[in-house]
């Protein structure tokens, strides 16, 4: 068993473990027991009854929660010419071609998102070994390969979420951070929850979501009556 601190052993004395909490009552609670002494993160977990190694079952896209995360995410786009001049124009902190494939080749990794046009794939393609296993490969499931790369980049620094059900059948994203209105938080569930819902697959039989839990950076994992 991992030994934790004694503020966070007395944060969870707070925490009822039989009840299952409203949205709005977790955020408040995790308001109450936060000791972090920065402005810490409020994630939500969802478990989903899926086998993600079924093609129709790997829950994954992307959402621009109403309220945005808290957090600036500094976006590079591989694009040419007219794409590459949209992407500066949409304030991405890094637009280039084969001069940025070779970059990140050689090491440099200091982004957050990574969007491309389709063109330019082939070449990112090249990347894959690189990007893959931090997940930060462009994908067109979670509008991160378009032509459209104003709104890709636009998206993104508003404080679009990208989720990917890992192959626990969890799905795990921020929601926002504590210095957030309560409500802002809750809008930020209620949206990012209502998008994991609609996105069951239509072969699934019996359960889809098991369990919502919210928690906080250094807080408990609280259940959520969703």
């Amino acid at each position: 068993m991992a030994k934790h601190g004694k503020k966070y052993t007395e944060a969870l004395k707070q925490v009822d473990k039989s009840k299952s909490y409203t949205a709005e009552e977790a955020v408040e609670l995790l308001k109450k027991v936060d000791y972090a002494k920065f402005d810490a993160t409020v994630e939500v977990a969802i478990n989903l009854d899926v086998d993600p190694k079924q093609a129709d079952q790997q829950i994954r896209g992307a959402i621009v929660l109403p309220n945005g995360t808290g957090k600036t995410q500094k976006v590079i786009v591989f694009a040419e010419g007219q794409q590459a001049k949209d992407a500066e124009a949409a304030g991405a902190d890094v637009v280039g071609s084969d001069d940025l494939v070779e970059k990140i080749q050689d090491g440099w990794l200091d982004f957050d998102v990574a969007v491309a046009t389709p063109p330019m794939m082939a070449k990112v393609g090249r990347l894959g070994r690189v990007l893959g296993p931090k997940g930060l490969m462009p994908n067109p499931k979670t509008g991160t390969v378009t032509m459209d790369v104003t709104k890709a980049v636009n998206d993104i620094k508003a404080g679009q979420v990208t989720y990917r059900v890992d192959p626990n059948g969890l799905i795990h994203a921020p929601i926002g951070k504590m210095s957030f209105d309560t409500n802002k938080i809750v809008e930020n569930f209620n949206s990012f929850y209502d998008t994991i819902a609609k996105a069951r697959p239509a072969s699934l039989k019996g359960n889809y979501i098991v369990s919502v839990n919210m928690t906080s950076t250094f807080g408990p994992g609280l259940k959520i009556n969703a």
